[in-house]
């Protein structure tokens, strides 16, 4: 039954037994009550002292007798701290603690990632990635050891055993899943859905499920009742499963019957001073040109029967001998490559500037182009790094087709926003725009039906705005924000909608539903093989339709102030 139904046989309700008095114990020694602690809070604000410690990125603070203990982590960049709540958390971590008696601050612990302390703050258990350690609160660890005893303090994690009864536990991962949606739902009458009937409509069903990929199929089906975006189910207790990821040269090869090789027809242009977005093939050195021939990878002949990508399979990350022959017949060679796990980041890099080659091109260099592939830490690092140079054009087309969304899409308009105000006039150099980095000329943007959420929010408020128009096709239509928190027992995660969007203009509209772009242009199947891109193409004619109307122009910084003293009247 679902909880708080009013059933008789609510399982909200304890065990009978829970809810019977407890035998009477044996009568204790009267201990003296502790003095209740009395918190002034008028004008606390005006207490409030800083912590002597320098400044940094600190994490957790816990208070001991006399000792305070916090984490310091160091310094890095968001993209590197992108993970599931799910994921092992990395050890990078201090634990630290500062003595009120000598006033002292001091290293305890390095490579931590959380702690917590006992009940009586005795003992202290902090993680280390997937490992755990007890120890004397506040205190420094022993120095040699790293056995799991009780001389270290090491949890020998393998020694646990645990029973899972999977019905069991999906009836109570479920009852969980539900309990969550009632709870932090944006709206508490759940958008008009009888929740309580959709608990009883599904439960039924996990007596028939018998694998944990069927549960996950159950909730997406239970939480997909409330027609809402952004309601997922992810993770979870799946065994290990066989693992043969394929090594990527980012590269196109042609067979070729007539040698029985693989002609090699493209390297990919990626970012060539980052291995993870380069070619392999692409190193300075190797001079490999299309039209070179592979014959064979580490001994193993290429060939009809024998592709590339069968003699890669397994080798993702690792070094591969490669052998070329040149196009003009001279003597084939070997080399040693490290190949990728993915080739995207290169293939996503030669998209972008080639984009904005046909851009600069068509325009004669007046209008810049920047893609924004989502709305987090990587979007907003790669829309500062082609909105920094491409600005300074006369015209500007913002790109967020296949935006996956985030939450920086304010931060992003606010710099798009920007218009020339004055003038920072130089004797060397051209005028320098005030506010920095504001924009002279027209803008447009581009959307897509795979611009999602926060990128549904950005193309509406690039409209709302006035900052231009929007071309492409409709979008994804999901603006209902969630937080990333309350894991299941077995460690999956649900999200719960919990932030719906409502704008002045239109209301609730964009959910379930997108935005409309102002102009709009299909991508066809025949212009995907064609190569052609008939959005960025009619973004071009726009901007430069709209330039020639007004084109943007800089003041002539005529009448400069003269500072020469006033001639004094001649003498009398």
């Amino acid at each position: 039954h679902p909880p708080g139904d009013g059933d008789d046989n609510d399982d909200d309700d304890p065990p009978a037994a829970e809810t019977q008095p407890p035998a009477e114990a044996p009568e204790k020694p009267e201990t003296p009550e502790p003095s209740a602690l009395r918190i002034d809070l008028e004008g606390i604000q005006e207490r409030v002292l800083a912590f002597p410690v320098p400044e940094g990125r600190y994490g957790q603070i816990a208070g001991l007798k006399g000792k305070v203990l916090f984490t310091l982590f160091p310094l890095e960049g968001a993209r590197q701290q992108n993970r599931l709540p799910s994921a092992p958390p990395p050890a990078r971590g201090k634990l630290q603690v500062y003595n009120f008696d000598d006033l002292s601050h001091d290293t305890l612990i390095h490579g931590v990632s959380h702690f917590t302390l006992s009940m009586d703050g005795k003992t202290l258990l902090y993680r280390a990635g997937n490992r755990l350690r007890a120890l004397k609160a506040g205190e420094k660890p022993p120095r040699d050891g790293d056995e799991p005893g009780r001389k270290t303090g090491w949890l020998d994690l393998g020694r646990l055993k645990v029973l899972v009864e999977p019905q069991a536990e999906w009836e109570q991962m479920y009852r969980e899943a539900w309990r969550l949606q009632r709870d932090n739902f944006w709206t508490e009458d759940m958008s008009g859905v009888d929740w309580q009937a959709v608990y009883r409509r599904y439960f039924p069903l996990l007596r028939r499920i018998a694998t944990r990929t069927e549960f996950s199929d159950l909730l997406w089906e239970m939480q997909g009742e409330l027609g809402t975006s952004h309601a997922y189910e992810m993770g979870g207790d799946y065994p290990p499963e066989p693992d043969y990821p394929q090594g990527f040269l980012a590269a196109d090869f042609r067979y070729d019957p007539d040698t029985d090789s693989y002609r090699l027809t493209h390297i990919v242009q990626g970012d060539n001073w980052t291995r993870r977005a380069a070619s392999p093939l692409a190193k300075p050195g190797l001079n490999l040109k299309p039209g070179d021939r592979l014959l064979a990878i580490n001994g193993r002949r290429v060939g009809r029967d024998v592709s590339p990508q069968e003699l890669l399979l397994n080798q993702a990350g690792n070094e591969v001998l490669l052998t070329f022959a040149p196009q003009n017949g001279g003597e084939p060679r070997s080399f040693p490559v490290k190949t990728l796990y993915s080739e995207f980041p290169a293939r996503y890099r030669e998209w972008v500037e080639t984009n904005r080659r046909r851009v600069h091109e068509a325009t004669g260099g007046r209008v810049g182009y920047i893609h924004i592939p989502d709305m987090g830490a990587d979007g907003y690092a790669e829309f500062h790094r082609g909105y920094l140079a491409e600005v300074e054009r006369e015209g500007l087309i913002v790109d967020v087709r296949n935006n996956r969304g985030g939450n920086v899409s304010s931060l992003i308009l606010e710099k798009l926003a920007r218009r020339h105000l004055g003038y920072d006039i130089r004797r060397y150099g051209d005028p320098l725009p005030y506010p920095p980095e504001s924009a002279i000329g027209p803008m447009v943007a581009l959307c897509n039906q795979y611009s999602a959420s926060d990128g549904d929010m950005f193309s509406h408020a690039f409209k709302m705005m006035g900052l231009g128009p929007l071309i492409g096709v409709r979008t994804w239509g999901g603006v209902i924000g969630i937080d990333f928190r309350d894991t299941l027992v077995d460690g999956g995660l649900t999200t719960q909608p919990a932030y719906s969007f409502y704008f002045k203009d239109v209301g609730w509209k964009v959910e379930n539903y997108g935005v409309e772009p102002d102009i709009e242009v299909e991508i066809r199947p025949q212009d995907y093989v064609a190569g052609r891109d008939p959005q960025l193409e009619r973004a071009i004619e726009e901007i430069l339709r709209r330039l020639e109307e007004n084109p943007p122009t800089l003041p002539d910084f005529g009448g400069r102030p003269n500072l020469s003293p006033p001639e004094l009247p001649a003498p009398a």
